[in-house]
């Protein structure tokens, strides 16, 4: 290896005087005044009083050495590729015949949402599973996100990432390898299996009911639907146009959201915790649905690392890259929606092209972080399938 290509152990290591800083921030927030008529519930956003609650116990209760450890249980490492540092997970299998598998979060995300998946996936004998079932798991951040960071340049966005990720699983000796992803992470998945489809063993992704607030935008409508299904998609619609503003924002004047994440431990909370609301199962609350130390691990880990700006700049370069978030891939495909409805496969998969389709009512946006053992058997159910 050059030194360029060389793969080095990592560890995190937040210092204490980041720490320190985080705590001083929080305790020093500067509030905004109650809503006029005291007005407490999602309409306008995050509620001030549900904020200023997580807030505390971000600064008061959670424990961010105890995950730290958590995290640096599980074998991490960085590369470069392209001139860019490159983070990743790499837990291989104690089964030899193992299937390497590549998984790409998405926004607003990061690796560590998959932390708690690695045991079953890698060692499926050890979680009441079947060793045939085994993989080799590699699970890198995003190009701006996580310890992927800073980012080296501009350009960053899905086709290099394909790419580089594509040169990872090269360094790490895998010439076939199988994929998943969801969000971002489904379209680096997809573009995988359509840049690299002698490579590619086949392609998992998930998704969730929000699918459907692009109809009509992204995604053609059906002439058969009925009255209900109309129904259901308006609402999605409807949702989708109140929560799209991070996207539209992001993806077009990042820099102006950029000092507020950086600066303001608050601001980012509140940025990433909205989408949880939003996103996450909707039968649930937010942390019924991902418990508030695994949310706040993930937002501490945008804020040490100041990946709200960077994570952002990621959207901009993708929306301005001119290649869509889809692709047409000849290898096999798994599809596996979460708080589904029977209208997503009727939009997305209209001639039920895609063999492996999984509908789940329950989970949502983070089906990692909400429902683990739901996704993990369905990856293993597709999978298991396929030759090697």
């Amino acid at each position: 290896m050059t030194d360029t290509q060389e793969i080095r152990p990592f560890l995190i290591e937040v210092d204490d005087a980041d720490l320190a800083d985080l705590k001083l921030r929080l305790e020093h927030t500067r509030w905004p005044g109650p809503v006029p008529g005291d007005t407490d519930d999602w309409s306008r956003g995050i509620p001030g009083g549900y904020l200023r609650d997580l807030a505390e116990y971000w600064r008061t209760s959670y424990d961010w050495r105890k995950a730290e450890q958590e995290l640096n249980s599980f074998p991490q490492y960085t590369t470069e590729i392209d001139g860019q540092t490159i983070h990743f997970f790499h837990v291989r299998s104690p089964e030899p015949d193992a299937m390497p598998l590549l998984i790409t979060h998405g926004y607003p995300g990061s690796a560590v949402e998959f932390v708690r998946l690695l045991g079953p996936l890698s060692d499926p004998v050890a979680h009441g599973g079947q060793a045939a079932d085994a993989f080799h798991v590699v699970v890198p951040s995003l190009p701006g996100f996580g310890f992927s960071t800073p980012l080296s340049s501009g350009g960053w966005e899905l086709g290099r990432t394909t790419a580089a990720f594509a040169e990872l699983m090269t360094r790490l000796g895998y010439e076939r390898f199988a994929a998943q992803g969801g969000d971002i992470g489904a379209g680096v998945t997809g573009h995988l299996g359509a840049t690299a489809p002698d490579r590619v063993i086949g392609t998992h992704v998930n998704s969730d009911r929000g699918t459907l607030g692009m109809a009509g935008e992204f995604l053609p409508l059906p002439d058969d639907l009925d009255a209900d299904d109309l129904a259901v998609i308006e609402q999605a619609k409807r949702s989708w146009k109140a929560g799209r503003g991070y996207l539209d924002l992001q993806s077009h004047t990042p820099e102006t959201i950029a000092p507020a994440l950086t600066d303001s431990p608050v601001a980012q909370l509140a940025w990433i915790a909205e989408k949880f609301q939003l996103w996450t199962d909707p039968s649930k609350s937010p942390e019924e649905s991902v418990d508030r130390d695994q949310l706040l691990t993930l937002v501490s880990i945008y804020w040490f690392r100041r990946a709200g700006a960077s994570a952002a700049r990621f959207l901009y370069e993708a929306a301005h890259s001119g290649l869509g978030w889809g692709a047409q891939s000849p290898v096999p495909a798994g599809w596996a929606v979460f708080n589904s409805s029977p209208v997503v496969r009727r939009i997305t998969d209209p001639e039920h092209r895609i063999a492996h389709w999984s509908d789940f009512a329950e989970g949502g946006h983070f089906p990692a972080m909400e429902c683990g053992e739901l996704l993990v058997e369905d990856v293993r159910a597709f999978f298991r399938t396929l030759a090697r």
